[in-house]
């Protein structure tokens, strides 16, 4: 076989170990045995992003996302869905700032099937690629942003505050939705460049993960990827690197038909893949992780001035990773009053740090998140390729809850100071338009 066998194994959590390989073309590849039920997952993950975009044409990552499930040379059509549902799989894919991915969960007797259809799409997307298919595609993207961005309640913070928090020019500061005027831009030529350029074996990874035969399975993605030609033409992406805070308050207010008034932020945090990322997670855990959490007891249990209020964090690795703050105000109450109980919490929580119940408790919480996503097939396949491809180790996902316990309480101390303040956010209030507040009033005066 033309495979540089350089396979490698570790245990890791609960004991579950995967080796490492490569094929002569760049693919690598990396299998994690699992024989607890009869399936198998396959995830690929292409290293290509919103972040890899240049003005004036973005959403090209997001669009190849669903031109894959458009047909390749031998399967026609939407054959890939009908293919995979036909043997009794699931499968979908997804895009976000900083990789695509594509995944098939099979019957583990059906793993070959699933490895065809993805070598076949890496391989001949580009003959079945023509103006039908993308102008089709073009459209099922732009309704897409329609239904999740533009026609729902609070449906634009995520862009807006994404573009607040990382100024214009920077690689984040769009969303990987697209732009309606970049999509409608792009060419057929614009789309067979960025797939000649991103779609090559030497800028993917392929975990396989389940109740499978290593050799066997090799043999297969051998046998079906290793002809695929690599491909030299990609630029690594525009640094992502800001100052370690935002330096002063962001705001925007937006009067839109919304239910209630809500008060959003985005914080600037460390880097995914450090460890004052992790002491950032259980920050954010203690603060707004749940109805246990710091600012739920006060804002909707003690103080009842809003329905709904969480903390979260958006890891990434090529640019600072967001705190995503969310609360939804009760009815009659103004986002000043909701803003400095936020602000006393926040100061509260640095001067102080999480109690050893605090700490406990969201250790307990988060080792349990990572735990869930390992045991099942097709979370493991994903970890595994995104450890892989962001930070050069796929090992590394099998030792991620032990980093999460390892963190100290001051730690998460040192973190809250540093980061969780005024000057380090941006701040998006949404107000009910006029119409909306006169409704409230009348359904008020009607009770």
């Amino acid at each position: 076989m033309p495979m540089g066998h350089t396979a490698t194994e570790q245990a890791g959590s609960g004991g579950l170990t995967a080796t490492e390989h490569r094929l002569a073309n760049g693919l690598r590849v990396v299998l994690s045995e699992d024989h607890l039920t009869p399936v198998a997952a396959v995830c690929l993950w292409y290293d290509v992003g919103s972040r890899h975009e240049v003005k004036g044409r973005t959403g090209l990552a997001h669009l190849f996302e669903h031109l894959m499930f458009q047909g390749s040379a031998q399967v026609k059509g939407n054959g890939h869905f009908e293919l995979v549902q036909g043997a009794g799989g699931s499968l979908n894919g997804t895009t976000s700032f900083e990789r695509t991915n594509y995944f098939e969960t099979m019957p583990a007797h059906e793993l070959e099937l699933a490895l065809w259809l993805e070598a076949d799409r890496m391989g001949s997307l580009l003959t079945a690629l023509d103006d039908e298919s993308l102008e089709n595609q073009r459209d099922v993207v732009k309704n897409e942003r329609r239904q999740r961005y533009d026609n729902v309640p609070y449906g634009t913070a995520f862009e807006k505050l994404t573009a607040m928090a990382y100024p214009e020019g920077h690689p984040y500061h769009h969303t990987p939705i697209g732009s309606m005027a970049d999509l409608d831009a792009a060419s057929l030529e614009d789309a067979r460049a960025f797939f000649r350029t991103y779609y090559a074996p030497n800028n993917a990874v392929l975990s396989v993960v389940g109740d499978i035969d290593p050799e066997e399975t090799l043999a297969w993605i051998d046998k079906y990827f290793g002809s695929i030609p690599m491909h030299d033409g990609k630029q690594p992406p525009r640094s992502g690197e800001l100052p370690e805070t935002i330096g002063a308050q962001l705001r925007e207010i937006v009067e839109e038909e919304v239910p209630s008034r809500a008060l959003m932020a985005a914080y600037r945090l460390p880097h995914d893949g450090t460890r004052e990322v992790d002491a950032a997670d259980l920050a954010l855990t203690v603060l707004g992780g749940g109805e246990s959490s710091r600012l739920y007891n006060r804002l909707v249990r003690r103080d009842r001035t809003a329905v709904a209020a969480g903390f979260g964090l958006l890891r990434l690795a090529g640019a600072p990773s967001l705190g995503w703050l969310d609360v939804k105000t009760s009815g009659g109450v103004e986002v000043p009053d909701i803003e400095s109980a936020v602000d006393e919490e926040l100061a509260r929580f640095a001067a102080e740090g999480p109690t050893p119940e605090e700490m406990e408790r969201a250790q307990a919480q988060l080792e349990r998140e990572w735990l869930d996503r390992l045991a099942t097939v097709s979370g493991r396949a994903d970890e595994l390729c995104r450890y892989a491809v962001l930070f050069g180790d796929p090992q590394l996902a099998l030792s991620a809850v032990q980093r999460v316990l390892e963190i100290t309480p001051q730690e998460v101390q040192a973190v809250a100071q540093a980061r969780l303040r005024p000057d380090n956010r941006a701040v998006l209030v949404y107000e009910p338009t006029a119409a909306d507040e006169t409704a409230d009033n009348d359904e008020e005066a009607a009770q």
